[in-house]
C-alpha cells in the first residue's frame, strides 16, 4: 500500500551539519547515557595523557576494528580502523556463504613503550597482536601460536605483557605471558575460574589487580581482586543489564579519578556503551555514586568539562577522495566495482553478481542511530541496466530494500523487498514487485524507530512529496541468525546476471526522525 507523505527538508539538515540523532553531551556540563546511541560493542577504553581511545569490534565488516578518540569520554570521533582489509579466510570476500556473525570479535588496546598494541582474535584463527606508532596507523600484526578468545591485553608495572583469555568460553581464565616485543607466548597458566566468564579486562590500582568478567548468560559483570596476578581472587557481583551493562572495565582520569565503561544489550539498535562515575570503597571499585552504588546513572556531570560537542560522521556528499570513516562494506569489497573518481562528487556502485542482498558483495553500510532516525539518499539512476537491483534500506536481521530495478528498453521500476536472516538461510518476501518511475533523479528514504522497533521506506521524485512503499518492517537484533550487529543502513547494487550497470549516489543524509512521525 502506498501512502503519500509531504515532507520538506529543513535547511538545518544540511550535509555540513552534524546529524545529532542523539546527543549525549547536554551542553550544560552534564551528559546522558549511552554516549553513542549506536552499535559500538565490546568496548575497551584506555587513556594516553589527555586522550581517550575506544576500540570496538566489527565482525566481518571491512575495514574492521574501529577506534574512536575523545577528550572527555563523552564526545567521540572515529580516528581509524585497525584492519584495512580482512585477510586469512576466503569467506571475508563473501565466498562460501560469507562470515556474518564471525570475523573479528572483542579486541583489547594498550599503549606500551611508545607503541599502541591491540590484541584481537578472528573467530577460528590464531590471535593477532597489531602494533602502530600512532593511533591512526598503519597497523601491522604478528600472530601468536593459539586462538585466545576475547584476549585481555595487560602490561604489568615491570613491563611484562600478558594476555588473559577465557579459552573456550568455559569460564577458565588463562594468563598467557608474552615475550618482550609482544610477538610470542612464553608461558601459560590458569589464574581464575567463574562459570561462564568471558570478555575479561585486567586493571592494576593501588597495589591490587582487578579482573572484570562478563557473564553473558546472566547479562551481568563481576569484578575480582587479588594482590597477585595468579590469585587467589576475591569476587563480587558488579552490575548487570538492568543497572548498566555486562562487559567492560574502568579507566583512570588525568586527575586520578576513575570512570567505568560497560556494554549493554539494547535490542534492535545493537549493543551500546554506557559511561559511569566510579568511586572506591574498601579497595573495591563501585559503579555510580555513593548514594546510589552499583548503578550506571542515566545522566551525570561530564568527566572532563570544557570540550565541545563531537560525534562520528554520518552524512556524506562523496566529494572526498576516500570514503568517510563511518562507512564499512558488508565484507571485503570488490574494488573494481566501486569508485569515487569515475564521476567526481558521486559514489558509483557497479552491480555485483548476486541472487539477493545477503550474498551481494559491496553493500555499503553504516551504523543506524537511535532512538529514531531518518536516512535520505539522492540518486542518479542513468546507469541502471536490465536486471540491476540498486537502492537504499536497512541491513541486518531484517534487511528492507527499496530498490531501482532495471528493465528492458531503459525502463525502471521500484521494488520493495524484506529479507529475514534465519537458521535456514535468508528468506526474502517481495512486498511491492513493481512501481514504475520516470526520470533520472530519485530520492530514497529509510526511517527507523527503535522505540517502536519498526521501520519504513519511501521515495520521492522531487525531494518534497514522498510516498511510502511496502508498509512497516520489523527491527531486531539476533546474534544467532543476524549479523551479530544492530541494524545498519545500507546502499546496495547487484544483479543476478554477471553483466550489469551502476548506481550513482549523489548524497546521503542522516537526521532525526521528525517528531510525530511513527513508522
Amino acid at each position: 500500500m502506498l501512502r503519500p507523505v509531504a515532507v520538506a527538508l529543513a535547511a538545518s539538515l544540511s550535509l555540513a551539519a552534524p546529524a545529532q540523532v542523539w546527543r549525549a553531551d547536554q551542553g550544560d556540563g552534564t551528559y546522558r547515557n549511552p554516549v553513542l546511541f549506536a552499535d559500538y560493542p565490546d568496548p575497551d577504553i584506555i587513556r594516553v595523557g589527555e586522550d581517550f581511545y575506544f576500540v570496538s569490534t566489527t565482525f566481518a565488516n571491512s575495514p574492521g576494528v574501529t577506534i574512536l578518540h575523545s577528550k572527555d569520554l563523552v564526545n567521540w570521533r572515529i580516528v581509524s580502523h585497525v584492519v584495512d582489509r580482512l585477510d586469512g579466510d576466503p569467506r571475508y570476500d563473501l565466498k562460501d556463504g560469507g562470515d556474518y556473525r564471525h570475523g573479528f570479535y572483542a579486541a583489547s588496546l594498550r599503549r606500551h613503550n611508545g607503541m599502541f598494541y591491540l590484541a584481537v582474535t578472528p573467530v577460528g584463527h590464531r590471535t593477532r597482536i597489531y602494533r602502530s606508532a600512532t593511533i591512526e596507523g598503519p597497523w601491522t600484526y604478528r600472530e601468536i601460536d593459539r586462538e585466545a578468545f576475547d584476549p585481555a591485553l595487560f602490561i604489568d608495572a615491570d613491563g611484562t605483557a600478558y594476555l588473559g583469555t577465557s579459552i573456550g568460553s568455559d569460564g577458565t581464565v588463562t594468563l598467557l605471558t608474552l615475550n618482550k616485543d609482544l610477538s610470542a607466548v612464553t608461558a601459560a597458566k590458569v589464574t581464575y575460574y567463574n562459570k561462564g566468564a568471558e570478555g575479561s579486562k585486567i586493571i592494576r590500582h593501588n597495589g591490587w589487580y582487578y579482573l572484570f568478567n562478563a557473564i553473558p548468560g546472566k547479562l551481568a559483570m563481576t569484578v575480582s581482586r587479588s594482590r597477585s596476578l595468579w590469585g587467589p581472587w576475591e569476587t563480587k557481583p558488579s552490575i548487570d543489564d538492568r543497572t548498566g551493562g555486562h562487559q567492560g572495565a574502568i579507566v583512570d582520569m588525568p586527575d586520578g579519578r576513575w570512570y567505568g565503561f560497560v556494554m549493554v544489550d539494547a535490542g534492535a539498535i545493537g549493543r551500546m556503551t554506557n559511561i559511569s562515575p566510579i568511586f572506591w570503597k574498601d579497595d573495591w571499585p563501585w559503579w555510580g555514586t555513593p548514594d546510589r552504588p552499583d548503578h550506571v546513572p542515566e545522566r551525570s556531570p561530564k568527566p572532563i568539562k570544557g570540550h565541545a560537542f563531537a560525534e562520528p560522521p554520518a552524512s556524506d556528499d562523496f566529494s572526498a577522495s576516500k570514503l568517510g570513516l563511518q562507512w564499512q562494506w558488508n565484507h571485503n569489497p570488490d574494488d573494481s566495482k566501486w569508485s569515487l573518481t569515475q564521476r567526481p562528487g558521486f559514489l558509483r556502485l557497479h552491480a555485483t553478481q548476486a541472487d539477493g542482498i545477503w550474498t551481494a558483495r559491496n553493500t555499503l553500510t553504516q551504523k543506524a542511530q537511535g532512538p529514531r532516525m531518518r536516512a535520505v539518499t539522492k540518486l542518479d539512476t542513468t546507469g541502471i541496466r536490465p536486471g540491476d537491483i540498486c537502492g537504499l534500506g536497512s541491513f541486518g536481521k531484517y534487511s528492507a530494500q527499496l530498490s531501482v530495478v532495471g528493465g528492458a528498453g531503459g525502463a525502471k521500476a521500484l521494488r520493495m523487498m524484506l529479507t529475514e536472516s534465519t537458521m535456514d538461510g535468508p528468506k526474502t518476501a517481495v512486498r511491492v514487485p513493481s512501481l514504475s518511475i520516470a526520470g533520472r533523479t530519485l530520492w530514497l528514504r529509510t526511517d527507523m524507530d527503535f522505540d517502536a522497533k519498526l521501520g519504513r521506506v519511501a521515495y520521492s521524485l522531487d525531494n518534497r512529496k514522498w510516498a511510502e512503499v511496502g508498509g512497516s518492517f520489523p527491527l531486531a537484533f539476533d546474534w544467532r541468525t543476524g549479523t551479530f550487529q544492530g541494524q545498519q543502513i545500507a546502499l546496495s547494487c547487484y544483479n543476478p546476471a554477471p553483466a550489469g550497470g551502476y548506481l550513482d549516489v549523489d548524497s546521503f543524509t542522516l537526521m532525526p526522525l521528525p517528531q510525530g512521525v511513527r513508522p
